[in-house]
């Protein structure tokens, strides 16, 4: 790596800063500046060159949408405490600066060691020595951000909720808990080692304290999708594989039709962004697993083996949805079945234990980008939760919807500038 200039070697941290007598004001300091280590931008999809390799953090879009997808998750949801827009875009400012490092595999601000002894250390270190594990970083701005439920515009920006950003219907079978929904921002942190992952959403809380807490967070294992669908779709915790025709992280037509927001769709700060809904999924894995094999295939529409379509004999074939039943998931969430509706779909299975009565809590943290809800996961939602046959084996249980702005361009950019500036 050549050497920084003046403009980009990192700025002294706050701690450094106010010294010993202000040492305890250090907890939120994150200040450390200066680009992403890594070359080129967030635009790439493909994944990065060696294992543990560093994904660019820079870019048209935000990466960790059309990146390859990596086999770890952890995606919270928080509250913002502060009703002052300026800390706000403090946060925000200091969120990117730290997101930019830790994607790059560096440590935030001066780091976890070597810092003044009697103060916090700026990184909370548990990713010390480890690669960057293509770890990506994806924010979101929930519609509480705009207008809370007490329908208060605590930043003035009730005006420039994008139209899109609807409540979501209540789906019939929905059984909602209100501590895992919602949220007035979100992090979506995807890398192929866990603890990388943890690690750069603890910092980003850490960073927050005050400002934000976070409402609900997910840990998520075993992808269960693919932007890179000329390989083998993953399985999810039912066995079968799902999704294969995702749009592919380099299908730039496919994304520009169904996963970013352009002019014509509008606020012009979203533009580059897209939409992200986050589903938990509930499965009942013990009755699940007491169904029949045929039963289990003709649920799916699927081969259990291979997961061709039934009457198939690979996964990519392309499927007769006609020798499928009515209820078969394939055949109602097929785009062929939905006037073409695509999403692109990024799930993760999660196991979180048991819930007390000897029941394993798993199933599916489905996350799901497009260009506008309205006419993409709503009504492909609808049709699923009336007729799909799938319906007896899982319940929804959270929900969330962000808009998700574009990727931050430069090292002065930040998430969120367009609407906050």
């Amino acid at each position: 790596m050549s050497e920084q200039t003046e403009e980009q070697r990192p700025s002294p941290s706050r701690r450094a800063l106010i010294g010993w007598g202000g040492a305890g004001l250090a907890l939120g300091a994150a200040a450390a500046g200066g680009v992403a280590a890594a070359v080129g931008t967030s635009d790439r999809t493909e994944p990065a060159a060696e294992s543990g390799g560093a994904v660019p953090f820079h870019g048209r879009h935000q990466a960790g949408i059309a990146t390859a997808v990596q086999d770890r998750l952890h995606f919270a949801a928080f509250d913002v405490l502060t009703d002052d827009r300026a800390e706000l875009v403090a946060l925000l400012k200091e969120w990117t600066k730290a997101a930019a490092a830790m994607t790059a595999g560096r440590p935030v601000g001066e780091g976890a060691v070597g810092g003044l002894a009697e103060a916090p250390p700026d990184d909370t270190g548990e990713a010390l020595g480890l690669k960057p594990s293509r770890l990506t970083l994806t924010v979101g701005f929930g519609p509480g951000l705009f207008e809370d439920a007490k329908g208060r515009d605590r930043f003035g920006l009730r005006k420039h909720r994008p139209k899109a950003l609807v409540d979501l219907p209540k789906f019939p079978g929905d059984n909602l808990d209100a501590a895992r929904s919602g949220g007035d921002l979100c992090v979506q942190a995807c890398a192929d080692d866990p603890q990388v992952a943890v690690h750069a959403i603890r910092n980003l809380a850490r960073i927050g304290m005050g400002n934000v807490a976070i409402r609900w967070s997910q840990l998520g294992f075993g992808k269960t999708s693919s932007t890179t669908p000329d390989a083998q779709t993953p399985r999810n915790m039912m066995g079968f594989k799902d999704g294969t025709a995702n749009i592919a992280g380099t299908d730039t037509a496919g994304l520009d039709k169904h996963v970013w927001v352009s002019e014509k769709d509008g606020p012009d700060w979203l533009v580059g962004g897209s939409y992200l809904v986050a589903r938990r999924i509930r499965m009942h894995i013990e009755t699940w697993d007491r169904a029949s094999l045929k039963e289990q295939e003709d649920v799916f529409g699927r081969d259990k083996a291979e997961g061709a379509p039934q009457g198939k004999q690979r996964e990519h074939d392309q499927p007769n949805l006609k020798a499928m039943l009515p209820t078969a998931h394939v055949r109602l969430a097929h785009p062929d079945s939905n006037g073409g509706i695509k999403i692109l779909r990024r799930g993760y299975s999660f196991t979180d234990g048991t819930d007390g009565l000897g029941r394993l809590d798993a199933g599916l943290f489905f996350i799901a980008y497009q260009r506008d809800v309205r006419d993409g996961f709503v009504p492909l939602q609808q049709r699923l939760a009336a007729h799909d046959a799938l319906n007896e084996y899982i319940q929804h249980v959270g929900s969330a919807l962000f808009a998700i702005p574009p990727g931050v361009r430069d090292a002065d950019d930040w998430w969120g500038r367009a609407l906050l500036s």
